[in-house]
């Protein structure tokens, strides 16, 4: 799935409002006539956007891949497009089974703001140095505990032990792009770490003081958050493609 998520409350739905599972239901139901149980391999906040999120249902209805995508992308707003659809192994868990998440958070960094990147990446006026954040947050890959940067509350006794593969910040022209990709991730975990990365972007903090925060060892907390409207679901990658028949 490929969605601009600002109109929506999140992918995961939610009662009375406009979300992406919400719509991705409705769809089916158009199409299909059933009302299956939707998963999703990764949740974004509302407000947040996916070039590659994966989703799964179990249906009756015999109907082709390419039929499938036709009739959903039919029914679904523009803001929301399944990309491919695949035929699952029973035993596929699209949310178990992902050996890696990708996520990417854009920054427009100009004097002014730009309308043409309006709620879909955060502006920050303030010139920032990349380099400076590439030092930084290449310091978390490895197995950590990352729940400096994570919003405790609603965890569920859930570990806050985590792997990151790849982390990155570079720049690109007028944006600065920050990159992790990691077992799995938590709450707000992207949105704080980055919202922490753009203080040493500024200078206000070093790459030392930025790693001593992710350890808990810092003056103070990591954040703020950086807003949802900068965060994008890019890959899921999963341990056994051939699990998907894609």
């Amino acid at each position: 799935l490929e969605y601009e998520g600002t109109a929506y409350r999140g992918s995961q739905v939610q009662q009375g409002l406009p979300t992406i599972q919400g719509e991705l239901a409705r769809a089916l139901y158009q199409l299909t006539g059933e009302r299956p149980r939707l998963s999703f391999a990764g949740r974004t906040d509302a407000g947040a956007h996916a070039w590659g999120q994966v989703a799964s249902a179990v249906l009756a209805s015999p109907l082709a891949r390419e039929r499938l995508v036709a009739g959903l992308n039919h029914y679904l707003p523009e803001s929301i497009a399944v990309r491919e659809a695949c035929w699952a192994a029973r035993d596929f868990d699209v949310r178990r089974s992902p050996a890696r998440r990708c996520y990417r958070y854009t920054i427009v960094n100009t004097a002014q703001r730009s309308p043409l990147w309006r709620g879909r990446a955060y502006h920050v006026a303030e010139t920032l140095d990349a380099g400076a954040m590439d030092v930084a947050i290449r310091s978390q890959v490895g197995r950590r505990d990352v729940g400096p940067f994570v919003r405790m509350a609603g965890l569920g006794g859930r570990s806050t032990l985590r792997t990151i593969y790849r982390a990155r910040a570079w720049r690109d022209g007028n944006l600065v792009q920050v990159e992790l990709e990691g077992d799995a991730f938590l709450p707000q975990q992207v949105r704080r770490t980055v919202g922490t990365l753009i203080q040493v972007g500024k200078g206000r903090l070093s790459a030392e003081e930025f790693g001593a925060l992710a350890e808990g060892r810092g003056p103070g907390r990591a954040g703020p958050v950086a807003p949802a409207c900068g965060l994008y679901l890019m890959r899921v990658e999963y341990r056994d493609p051939s699990q998907s028949g894609c």
